[in-house]
């Protein structure tokens, strides 16, 4: 568990062989309802990732559990050996190869942070090759819910150009860290003074955030091509 709500669950493909995707893609987990209808959920790719996973390396996702959900029984219900259905991987939410920018702004809320583990070994491969900048702002309730925010911390660590600045809406532990912030993740945009000259920024996750991070950028002067963004909408 990754928190009280969101599980970190591992895969290997069936037939052994490798999963290759591009980070920030996605796969889809297909399903039955009691009522035999099929349906299918989406979920972020969070293994981290710099080129094609080997065969049986491990496929992972995270799963925020719904109480009642069909995806959440479908998960509850697994046995280590069990199987389960999925295709993928699809999306474009993802490291352009062309971006010349010096700096991206990473958002995100809840399990909209995924994408963003995987991108961990590439936006390391890019800090070293062309000295980009990234900041990651993740936004949670508590400091509990934090997705991978010990790896996220460990990551900025050795990496000085990586630096990551946790949002917690509904206070602040006894000790905070100097980068946590009190507040929605929309509300320290100024704080890091966005510039269309030098930002590429990505927001994935809660589509109120993403819409209000989205419209501050754009006011800042960022292009629709320098926002990138993926909304997570919850299906119960």
């Amino acid at each position: 568990m990754l928190a009280p709500s969101v599980a970190h669950l591992s895969f290997v493909r069936g037939d052994g062989q490798a999963l290759d995707f591009t980070p920030g893609q996605f796969l889809q987990v297909h399903f039955d309802y009691a009522d035999g209808t099929a349906t299918r959920r989406s979920y972020s790719l969070a293994s981290r990732h710099s080129g094609p996973l080997h065969a049986g390396g491990t496929v992972e996702i995270a799963v925020s559990y719904v109480p009642g959900g069909a995806a959440t029984a479908l998960f509850e219900a697994l046995e280590i050996g069990q199987s389960v259905q999925a295709s993928g991987p699809f999306g474009r939410f993802t490291l352009q190869p062309g971006d010349v920018n010096a700096r991206y702004l990473l958002l995100a809320t809840g399990t909209g942070v995924t994408p963003y583990r995987a991108m961990l070994p590439t936006l390391a491969r890019l800090m070293e090759q062309r000295a980009v900048e990234v900041v990651l702002l993740q936004g949670a309730r508590t400091v509990e819910e934090l997705l991978y925010g010990e790896e996220f911390r460990s990551f900025a660590q050795a990496h000085p150009p990586f630096r990551y600045l946790p949002c917690l809406s509904r206070g602040l532990p006894a000790s905070p860290h100097a980068d946590m912030r009190h507040g929605y993740v929309q509300q320290f945009l100024e704080e890091l003074a966005p510039d269309p000259a030098r930002d590429i920024a990505y927001l994935c996750g809660n589509p109120d955030m993403v819409d209000a991070g989205f419209e501050a950028l754009k006011a800042r002067g960022l292009t629709p091509a320098q926002l990138r963004r993926e909304k997570y909408v919850s299906s119960r």
